[in-house]
């Protein structure tokens, strides 16, 4: 009996030390707190943020910032070195049109003279991420705090495990 609880014990501190590991290393959970990533993401949704992945424009991405205390989930839009540009709720990088079709639904609901996004026009310093939530109308992103060190990137948002009806890839 001795043998049977001893291997038992074994096996799970092993168990905790690799979860430690891969947490530390590999891949984190992260929760969604507001509103400024809808409709992509919700408010409340629980998410794995692969800590090893390379990132590149339009990923979603967790960060921390000094400015607040929990972690900050939004979409990169300029990389170091990029020209970022909205001209008539419109999006170019480096003078190209970028298709942002998760905007679309918000898009549809406005009038003809509302704009989603307001004319910007910045260039990414290096290090540096320009980041914005996808509901553009209430997200705090680079358009206010600036932009983000890529040093402070968690990691890139790779599955939505809650809630249940919505697990999968956002």
């Amino acid at each position: 009996m001795k043998k049977e609880i001893w291997a038992w014990g074994k096996s799970i501190i092993i168990a905790f030390i690799i979860a430690l590991i891969c947490r530390q290393f590999f891949f984190t959970p992260v929760k969604v707190v507001g509103e400024s990533m809808q409709p992509t993401l919700q408010n409340n949704n629980m998410l794995i943020v692969s800590k090893v992945s390379e990132f590149d424009r339009l990923d979603v991405v967790a960060f921390k910032t000094d400015k607040y205390e929990e972690s900050l989930i939004k979409r990169i839009i300029g990389l170091p070195g990029d020209l970022v540009e909205v001209k008539d709720d419109v999006l170019y990088i480096n003078g190209e049109k970028v298709d942002e079709s998760y905007l679309d639904e918000y898009k549809n609901h406005l009038s003809s003279h509302e704009v989603l996004t307001e004319d910007l026009k910045i260039t990414v310093p290096k290090g540096s991420l320009f980041v914005m939530g996808d509901n553009r109308e209430v997200s705090l992103d680079s358009r206010i705090f600036g932009f983000i060190s890529e040093d402070d990137v968690i990691g890139e948002v790779k599955f939505r495990y809650f809630p249940i009806g919505e697990i999968g890839i956002p």
